[in-house]
């Protein structure tokens, strides 16, 4: 197989253990104009890229060698293991460290003035900021992501058919009930904003249906494979408890921060460190924002990443997989690859914040009349959406090399990059919805998150709130922690198609001969999958 790689390829090095390939023709090719094979592709010129790892001799030589299946390290050998993108990892851990120091300071003033914040939702003195009524209600919020992110996992795996049409007639019928409460209640700007949203959801959902047989094959994979590695579904639970557990520190300290340090008749203003001031609010709440969503992107990459490692097990030696995958891959991805995956969750971070800055703006400015200035903002949301779509495309696939190779994040995302468009690949990522759907089931819980946040601060109408000037904030928050939470859950379902894609551009022969019914199936209903995996 590394002959037929280097082949395909060009001149290949020695790789793993230094077994040289046998030249063997390639992989199979289809031979247009006259039966003339089809030159191999070049990259950066006369250079060939250089074919990745020989995994299945590895699997091969161990089995053979000691007899039983290789562990997760042996199967997927990094030659000289080093610690990639340090000062990333070293940012992060500094980053977290600051989120501690500031909660601990801010909760400290909470805890300094619970009496006059109250211990309950009706029971606060509280009129210039949030308070214990806010802190029932962000835990209202992660009770319902908890519920609704667990149950969106669960009705994939139970009505795997039929979760792509659920999830799509959900979130076009939330986007329309939204809009029109919105326009009922005489908020014009944002109602036609969320209508023309709605309008486009729906179009896009219904140019989609032709695709949907694909998606559901390539779901239906994901599961079955997930019921063989039962520690999918563990990991997957345990990240949501994880990141759910982390919503309730970051509510707590967001509540705490203004607690601590708005403006008013404070009493907290004269217990601990700093003094009031609207800078230091605002200061304070970007800050951790930012950490929150850093920290909580890492989480879902690390899942990824840990994921990825088993899917790729299985898709190497689905008859013989390595021992102790889920463990193997975990703590690769949390010692070598720390670091790489800090880095791709930084870009991300930065992209979700100022979107958040973005949801905050354009919510205080809903009320006003002024159209321009919301579609101004809404128009910002939808670029810095799309920037996010690209870098969250890249990640993805970028992590699941860097769970096998062990590479720095920039190299991964370069390498896979290539890989995937010069392989072809990209026409199967393409037609497959699964990341669209699993993006509408998050945002779907985060919208109903949002709402019960709204309506929440409606009808217990607290005394800071009297003129909605907190609405804003209160539900931005309570729409980031639903989709964080329910991102988390739905990770290991997204890991496990986007890792088989990955696989197949590293080495599609294995799909065919180690999966034939697969193979056989990805064809009967996406006929150009023969031309995708190998142009």
């Amino acid at each position: 197989m590394a002959g037929e790689a280097a082949n395909y390829y060009g001149s290949a090095p020695e790789q793993n253990g230094g077994h040289k390939g046998e030249q063997k023709g390639g992989y199979p090719m289809h031979q247009p104009n006259g039966g003339q094979q089809q030159q191999p592709p070049q990259y950066g010129g006369p250079q060939y890229m250089a074919p990745p790892p020989t995994y299945q001799q590895n699997f091969q030589e161990q089995v053979s060698q000691e007899g039983k299946p290789p562990t997760f390290d042996q199967a997927f050998k990094i030659d000289k293991p080093k610690w990639n993108d340090l000062w990333a990892g070293g940012l992060l851990l500094a980053v977290m460290v600051g989120f501690v120091a500031v909660s601990g300071i801010a909760i400290q003033g909470y805890a300094a003035t619970k009496g006059f914040n109250g211990g309950g939702i009706y029971d606060s003195s509280n009129e210039f900021g949030l308070d214990t009524n806010t802190l029932v209600l962000f835990v209202f919020c992660l009770v319902v992501a908890l519920v609704l992110g667990y149950g969106y996992v669960w009705l994939a795996r139970l009505y795997t058919k039929a979760f792509i049409w659920i999830t799509g007639i959900l979130h076009i019928v939330f986007g329309f009930v939204t809009a029109i409460w919105m326009l009922i209640n005489h908020q014009l700007s944002g109602g036609i904003v969320f209508l023309l949203f709605a309008c486009f959801t729906a179009f896009c959902f219904w140019t989609w249906i032709p695709r949907i047989p694909f998606s559901v094959l390539m779901l239906q994979t994901a599961i079955d494979v997930s019921k063989k590695f039962g520690h999918v579904y563990l990991v997957s639970f345990l990240g949501g408890l994880i990141t759910a557990a982390f919503g309730a520190y970051f509510s707590v300290t967001l509540v705490a921060i203004y607690v601590k340090y708005e403006p008013g008749a404070n009493p907290a203003c004269s217990t601990g460190a700093g003094g009031c001031s609207s800078a230091t609010v605002i200061g304070l709440v970007v800050f951790i924002t930012f950490a929150g969503y850093w920290i909580t992107e890492w989480l879902k990459n690390t899942i990824h990443t840990t994921i990825s490692g088993v899917y790729a097990a299985w898709y190497f030696s689905p008859k013989n997989p390595p021992a102790h995958a889920t463990r193997g891959a975990a703590r690769r991805a949390l010692t070598y690859s720390f670091g790489s995956i800090s880095l791709g969750s930084l870009l991300i971070a930065i992209i979700q914040s100022i979107r958040q800055a973005c949801s905050v703006a354009r919510q205080q400015t809903a009320n006003s009349g002024n159209f321009a200035t919301d579609a101004a903002f809404c128009v910002l949301q939808c670029v810095l959406g799309l920037v996010q779509w690209a870098a969250q495309f890249i990640n993805r696939y970028a992590f699941s090399y860097i769970a096998l190779y062990g590479e720095s994040y920039f190299s991964a995302a370069k390498a896979t990059w290539k890989l995937v468009k010069d392989r072809g690949i990209d026409a199967l990522v393409n037609e497959c919805l699964i990341g669209p759907v699993l993006t509408m089931g998050a945002t779907f819980v985060a919208y109903a998150c949002a709402l019960l946040a709204y309506l929440y601060l409606l009808f217990t109408n607290p005394a800071y709130n009297q003129n909605g000037e907190f609405t804003p904030v209160v539900v931005a928050y309570a729409f980031m922690i639903g989709l964080q939470i329910t991102h988390c859950f739905t990770t290991p379902l997204s890991s496990g198609i986007d890792t088989i894609f990955v696989a197949a551009a590293w080495d599609p022969e294995v799909l065919m001969r180690e999966h034939p019914e697969l193979y056989q199936k990805m064809v009967e209903v996406y006929p150009h999958v023969q031309q995708a995996i190998h142009a």
